[in-house]
């Protein structure tokens, strides 16, 4: 009787044993994995979510370290300081980026707009993944001027933090790989698509373009969508658009990575979602104003051997054409997404 009352006791206890492992196990390295969402009528993202499924823990943790100056070496810089969401996640006061103790870059900060249909990053495609592209703004000398060493050893020495990466990783050790997935989980949750423009791409009811919208909208089409193509208004490549090149920063784009001669002063080309709250436009913030644009493609394209295929001389666009073009880009303005209190 005894064995046989040990033998009970010890299957209860090893069932017991069993639940808990199996609970804790699960809270230890699962959180709810939240779809990546977005238009029936739209391409598929490129964007491997396999290998970084979004949760709301590990959102929550990338918005954080995408907010914290101290991710900089003087903890003075964060990612939004550049990146701010009521201007499109890009910055609006100064033509050129700023980073830590005054320094100035040689570009205009990118908009971080529906990344997850993009193959590379930055003016001149030097990162070709969404993760990797955090790696340049965090260590380059003219925006935080920190090293992933530094930043995972502040991580790590902060509970809160290491707390959060517990929730959203199954384990507090930080890592540089587990902070560019978080910061990773953030950024590709940043999708616009609800702008007057979608409604009437959707084909819902009760909306419709104004007449100097919907001329601008054909000259668009007529004009612009080869490189900015509709719905995401980028194609993703690189193209020369006629820009004189500035003489004091003497960019020559995308040569500056394949150094291939063909690449010089090829940009990659911005998608234009909510275009009207992202000023200063071009690669360095060399104009203000949509009007600005619109007369650089119409008098001010400079030729030469790599301008694009797309923009063989001057678009020939009278003043009215252009304020319709102007007026159709105003309905690509997402304001759900730019007053999103959940990306600040």
């Amino acid at each position: 009787m005894f064995s046989v009352k040990m033998r009970k006791a010890e299957f209860i206890y090893l069932m017991i044993i069993t639940c808990l492992i199996v609970i804790f196990s699960g809270a230890f390295t699962t959180s709810k994995v939240v779809p990546f969402e977005y238009p029936d009528n739209w391409p598929e993202p490129v964007y491997n979510f396999e290998k970084n499924p979004r949760t709301q823990e590990g959102f929550a943790l990338g918005r954080k370290l995408f907010d914290d100056p101290k991710l900089s070496a003087d903890n003075t810089i964060s990612c939004s300081s550049c990146h701010l969401s009521f201007t499109g996640f890009t910055h609006a006061d100064h033509s050129l980026s700023h980073g830590i103790k005054g320094r100035i870059g040689t570009r205009n900060s990118s908009s971080l707009i529906n990344l997850a249909w993009n193959k590379s990053f930055n003016w001149d495609g030097g990162s070709n993944n969404v993760e990797v592209q955090a790696i340049t703004p965090i260590t380059h000398h003219a925006e935080m001027d920190n090293d992933l060493i530094s930043v995972v050893e502040y991580l790590n020495s902060s509970k809160e933090y290491r707390a959060s990466f517990y929730n959203a990783f199954g384990d507090s050790v930080v890592n540089s790989k587990k902070l560019l997935k978080a910061l990773a989980q953030f950024t590709l949750s940043l999708t616009s698509f609800e702008s007057k423009f979608d409604s009437i791409y959707r084909k819902e009811p009760g909306v419709e373009f104004s007449l100097k919208e919907q001329k601008g909208y054909q000259l668009f089409l007529n004009n612009c969508n080869s490189c900015h193509t509709q719905p995401l208004f980028t194609n993703n490549g690189f193209e020369d658009n006629g820009l004189s090149v500035d003489k004091d920063l003497n960019d020559l784009g995308r040569y500056k990575i394949t150094k291939e001669v063909t690449d010089s002063f090829k940009f990659k080309v911005p998608t234009l979602r909510n275009i009207a709250n992202s000023a200063p436009y071009f690669h360095d913030g060399r104009v203000n104003t949509l009007k600005d644009v619109m007369k650089h493609y119409t008098s001010s394209i400079t030729d030469r051997n790599s301008i694009s295929n797309h923009l063989k001389g001057n678009l020939k666009l009278n003043r009215e054409e252009q304020i319709q073009i102007v007026s159709f880009l105003k309905t690509l303005t997402d304001k759900s997404f730019l007053y999103n209190i959940n990306f600040r």
